[in-house]
């Protein structure tokens, strides 16, 4: 089975991958959304007990990604961390994994649970609430541009297969707007209600399905 969805958007050939990414090969890029750094931690912190996994589980699924696609840039399309715990594992993991790919070119654009990523000191570059590239407009909201196709996150789309109840994290297609599945596994979601032509991308273990366009 394939792992990724191979479409062209603006006029751009791009992959949907599976693992909950964008794969801009002209660019050589990668795109995610809603990683959510420090969210488990924040919920054991206030003694709410989780399974272990959370943020090293992201970053090592990224390493993959970052293997198997060639990529000089990654760009997280808001939600980089989900709260204040400089001193929790997660941090020093991603110390870690920076180091590691210190050559990687990091952009983040800001999103609303982001508040404290200016003091954060990650080695990632902030790009303010929105930045074009090329034909492509990178933000967190779902908000349409009247020329550019807008590439977000946010909303964490989910999707359910014909005959399963499960739903899986989602691509969501819409006209001149690209709303990526939350990267972290540790998320809630939307059942997205779709106008006619809209259609889901889901995410199924790390495999890129493509749903019937809505009619």
């Amino acid at each position: 089975m394939r792992t990724d969805c191979a479409i062209t958007l603006a006029g751009e050939p791009v992959h949907l991958l599976g693992e909950r990414a964008l794969y801009w090969p002209a660019r050589e890029a990668l795109l995610i959304a809603d990683l959510h750094l420090g969210k488990a931690d924040l919920f054991r912190r206030a003694g709410i007990g989780l399974p272990s996994g959370g943020t090293g589980d992201d970053l090592e699924r990224l390493t993959r990604l970052l293997r198997q696609h060639p990529a000089r840039t990654l760009w997280i399309l808001g939600d980089v961390l989900h709260g204040a715990a400089h001193r929790a594992s997660w941090y020093r993991q991603w110390q870690g994994w920076r180091e590691q790919h210190e050559a990687l070119e990091i952009g983040a654009l800001a999103g609303n649970h982001d508040r404290v990523l200016p003091k954060a000191d990650l080695g990632i570059t902030l790009l303010g609430e929105r930045v074009q590239e090329g034909p492509f407009l990178l933000r967190h909201d779902p908000q349409p541009h009247p020329s550019l196709h807008v590439l977000c996150g946010h909303l964490h789309p989910l999707a359910r297969l014909p005959g399963m109840q499960r739903r899986w994290p989602a691509f969501w297609l819409r006209d001149g707007l690209t709303v990526l599945p939350a990267y972290s596994r540790f998320t809630a979601g939307i059942a997205p209600v779709l106008d006619a032509g809209e259609r889901l991308v889901a995410c199924v273990e790390d495999a890129a399905i493509a749903l019937p366009p809505s009619r």
